[in-house]
């Protein structure tokens, strides 16, 4: 009775060493130790570090074998902790293993519990502690390449539905080493002064300042409208033209600061980019990029423009309300584009800027069109005269000068006027008047034959 007594308090000090070890090296990985003094039991809450970022496939099957499984690949170097729930028997460490009472993967993102299980069991040495081996195996992440999960820099898990499973990975990875970051302490390179992680930014280069340094910097290169330096301020970044993106300005600078950064960036990128153009809205104002052209060809939807801030689609020609890839745009306005184009000479930079801006198949269909309408212009005003009152053009090859439109307006062929609709033929027997005379043209009678101009009295 003495010998089995003096065993279980041998047991008991070794349990306590052990415990002590584990909670000098792994703080953080015990979350409650008041268990441990009084039933024996401890938990443990152990995350996984892969080291070297791993490709991470995740499959809906365990061996898929067709392109029908969905599936989902990140790039990981955490992994969420395991949840080790474990009773120390009286006798352990001399006679008994630890009792594993539970494994719980945060987001079940590890299913084959059991094999872990009796992986962990068979470390046990009989009268070695081996709660350290276990911390160790799983926080290096050892099992999963036992379990033939890992090979090499390659992670494959099994998991019902991948594409929820992927951004929770994702997201917690992020905050644990947001979480580290915060904890560390890190120079200034600008300042020179060391600060905790907290009171720092961590910019996408890697690069560390405080935050109060990049407020004062990039807060000064807002103010005077030098956003091309609003970037890391590292000499090697600065070199690369490195910038900042929204999301790390927005953590140094004011809502204002940033609204003012955000504004002077599309004007920057509008000056540079001649395939902006900004909502005819006059509220809205907003710089509106061209379209991505879709399998190469141009069409008349490339023309379509919708403003991200206000919703408004319209012609990048025109500016009017969208009327469809078909409908052209009124002629006056195109014509501006056209007449502008022509202005500059051939395989001139002013064309090509045109050009890339509205796009060279539009443009040459423009330029098509208006020749055209130039040259039946041109036509119109050489053989045809419009009726006063329509408008409507009309092309005399016999007869007489008296037109009658359709419209009810009675005009002259020659001169264009308006004429009595009581008597018309007046316009022409009345001395002085440019048509007297002239109600028959020459070119109207037959060669050959005698003519003379027929008068008719006013009645």
């Amino acid at each position: 009775m003495t010998e089995t007594t003096d065993g279980i308090d041998d047991c008991r000090l070794l349990q306590t060493e052990e415990y002590e070890v584990l909670e000098s090296i792994y703080p953080d990985y015990i979350p409650n130790a008041v268990s441990f003094t009084t039933d024996g039991s401890l938990r443990f809450e152990v995350p996984i570090e892969l080291g070297e970022p791993c490709f991470v496939l995740i499959n809906d099957e365990p061996f898929p074998s067709g392109n029908e499984h969905e599936s989902e690949t990140l790039s990981l170097s955490l992994l969420p902790p395991l949840l080790l729930h474990i009773i120390l028997p009286a006798n352990y460490p001399i006679s008994q293993p630890p009792v594993i009472e539970s494994i719980r993967a945060t987001h079940l993102w590890f299913p084959n519990i059991a094999k872990l299980r009796s992986l962990l069991i068979d470390k046990w040495q009989e009268g070695e502690g081996v709660l350290y081996d276990w911390i160790t195996y799983i926080h290096d992440g050892q099992f999963l390449n036992d379990m033939g999960l890992r090979k090499g820099l390659v992670l494959r898990l099994h998991h019902v539905a991948p594409q929820l499973l992927a951004p929770l990975l994702a997201s917690y990875e992020a905050s644990a080493k947001n979480t580290e970051f915060n904890q560390n302490s890190y120079p200034c390179a600008i300042c020179l002064s060391h600060f905790k992680g907290s009171k720092c930014l961590r910019l996408s280069c890697q690069h560390i300042f405080c935050r109060s340094c990049l407020e004062d910097f990039w807060g000064l290169c807002i103010k005077e409208g030098d956003v091309e330096r609003v970037g890391c301020p590292d000499p090697d970044c600065v070199k690369r033209n490195k910038q900042a993106s929204e999301e790390e300005v927005a953590r140094a600078v004011t809502s204002d600061q940033v609204a003012r950064w955000r504004w002077l960036k599309e004007k920057a990128l509008a000056e540079k980019d001649p395939t902006i153009i900004h909502c005819p809205m006059s509220f809205c104002q907003n710089p509106v990029p061209k379209p991505p052209v879709i399998d190469g060809k141009e069409s008349g939807w490339d023309r379509l423009r919708t403003c991200s801030k206000c919703s408004y689609s319209f012609c990048e020609f025109c500016k009017r309300t969208w009327h469809g890839p078909l409908s052209a745009c009124p002629i006056s306005v195109s014509e501006t584009i056209v007449l502008e184009y022509l202005g500059h000479p051939q395989d001139s930079s002013g064309r090509s800027l045109i050009e890339r801006r509205f796009g060279r198949n539009n443009i040459l269909r423009l330029v098509a069109a208006y020749e055209e309408e130039q040259l039946n212009r041109k036509w119109l005003e050489a053989s045809t005269t419009a009726c006063p009152g329509c408008g409507t053009h009309v092309e005399k090859s016999l007869g007489c000068a008296h037109m009658a439109c359709k419209c009810g307006i009675h005009f002259c062929y020659r001169c264009g006027q308006r004429l009595q609709a009581a008597n018309p033929y007046k316009h022409f027997s009345t001395e002085g008047l440019p048509c007297y005379g002239k109600l028959f043209d020459s070119e109207s009678v037959r060669d050959g034959e005698d003519w003379e101009a027929i008068f008719m009295e006013e009645l």
